[in-house]
């Protein structure tokens, strides 16, 4: 695929969405004024593949999504030597809504993309010659991407909860604040309209399987049309319903379950089978920054080695050696240090992961250990699954409870989902376990644990009534 193709027209409405600029008009793109009034086919289509750009955006930097939730969770540092913030406040703290590029960070990029969700939505219903199958299957990914941008702004404001955008008016006061587990039923809401909608599309489509009429990134190759897309729907949705229900929710369990049966889970299928965010070199587009080849900043926390579980002959866990290298001499700043580098990026195209095969296959294993009971040997079977072909560990050899399990899936998910999406930090804290993390000492002070990022300040000033969640987190 020629990256520009999806690259051309994105940009534009990106910008043009997220303010008007009256003076100097984008002449490579519609107004958005016309967009909204006057849609075009072309432009339809352009602007659904712009949404990937949208939600690609802040994922990959070395102050974005994996990096920051890296260092929260202790699978990362950086040692940035142009930046101690990466220490004094990342670890630290505390954590401040007054800092757009770490503690308010995270927030404006998924926004920005929701509401350009939004305006493509509403286009679809005024624009012509768009059959009705394409408008559907248009539906049904546009809601999915807005539902994961909403999923990467919950992952990081938690229980301080965030807005659920309706007003597409950018000068309308700013969206209460909804309870974390409303923005969830949102989100669930959301990829559930989505298949219905990918469904729609299918029914209308002779053979029941759309192409999607517009271009996508290469990181969604196998998943172009609307029965694949729809499995890459359906793991988005086992993903949320077992955050939920590690929350509490009882019955999100088997409903987990009968999304993963719709998903690409497979235990003979290549482990990297799934969805992820794309890179490249060409002009307009973007390079993965998590590749650092010299570890000039990015390196691995200490305790992805010493905590790995050994194979049969001695060796570290498989997932530890492929992943990692071992630098020449340690890595030090402002106290810490670190002779470990990721080797998961290798080169500067390497894309990122959304979604894979393998978390698919822990997820499962999830559910089965909430629901307890007989289903805790379907659990081991798929934690055996993980743990002998992607960690070459023996099979385990534990006792067979929710407790033990538990604590065999999170080891799991730390070394399969490593450095891939802050995985650890966000299931270290949904199951209470956020004060196993360590708080290393620095020269700044000693390291606290984070449990949420706060909101930014410009959106704090923007309200009337601060909500909980302005200002700074403090840690513990």
């Amino acid at each position: 695929m020629n990256a520009t193709r999806w690259l051309a027209f994105g940009f534009g409405i990106v910008a043009l969405a997220a303010c008007k600029d009256l003076d100097v008009p984008n002449l490579n793109s519609p107004g958005l004024q016309d967009f909204e009034n006057n849609p075009t086919r072309s432009q339809v289509l352009s602007v659904a593949s712009g949404l990937l750009i949208g939600t690609r955006t802040g994922i990959a930097p070395q102050n974005g999504y994996v990096s920051l939730l890296g260092i929260l969770g202790r699978e990362s540092y950086n040692f940035d030597p142009a930046d101690p913030r990466f220490v004094t406040e990342m670890l630290v703290g505390p954590l401040d809504g007054g800092s757009p590029a770490f503690g308010g960070n995270l927030w404006s990029n998924p926004y920005r993309n929701i509401r350009n969700a939004s305006l493509e939505l509403a286009a679809l219903n005024k624009v012509p010659l768009v059959n009705d199958a394409e408008k559907e299957s248009i539906r049904g990914f546009a809601q999915t991407i807005q539902a994961l941008d909403y999923l990467n702004v919950i992952n990081t404001r938690d229980a301080n909860g965030a807005p659920i955008v309706s007003d597409l008016d950018p000068l309308a006061p700013p969206a209460a604040i909804a309870s974390k587990d409303s923005v969830f039923g949102h989100i669930g809401r959301l990829l559930d309209s989505a298949q219905a909608h990918l469904d729609s599309a299918g029914v209308l489509t002779t053979g029941g399987d759309l192409p999607f009429p517009f271009a996508l990134s290469p990181g969604f190759g196998g998943f172009t049309s609307t029965v694949s897309f729809r499995q890459f729907n359906r793991a988005l949705r086992a993903r949320v319903l077992v955050y939920r229900g590690s929350s509490g929710c009882t019955t999100c369990w088997d409903s987990a379950l009968t999304a993963l049966t719709g998903s690409f889970i497979d235990t003979t299928a290549d482990f990297n089978v799934g969805v992820f965010y794309s890179y490249a070199t060409v002009s307009g587009d973007e390079t993965n920054p998590l590749f650092d080849p010299n570890a000039r900043a990015l390196v691995a926390h200490p305790s992805f080695q010493t905590d790995a579980q050994l194979q049969a002959g001695g060796a570290p866990d498989d997932r530890f050696v492929r992943k990692t290298d071992t630098l020449a001499s340690p890595k030090t700043t402002q106290g810490l240090s670190s002779q470990i580098q990721y080797t998961i990026y290798k080169s500067n195209t390497d894309p990122i992961p959304i979604i894979r095969n393998e978390e698919l296959i822990l997820i499962r294993a999830e559910a089965n250990i909430g629901k307890g009971g007989a289903a805790l040997a379907a659990a081991v079977a798929d934690l055996n699954v993980v743990r002998i072909k992607s960690g070459k560990l023996p099979a385990y050899a534990g006792a067979v409870t929710q407790a033990a399990l538990l604590d065999e899936l999170l080891y799991n998910r730390r070394y399969s989902l490593a450095f891939e999406g802050g995985h650890r930090w966000i299931d270290l804290r949904r199951y209470g376990r956020l004060g196993t993390l360590p708080t290393e000492t620095t020269s700044s002070g000693a390291a606290k644990r984070f449990a949420k990022f706060p909101f930014p300040q410009f959106d704090c000033d923007a309200r009337s009534t601060k909500p909980a969640g302005c200002g700074t987190e403090a840690g513990f």
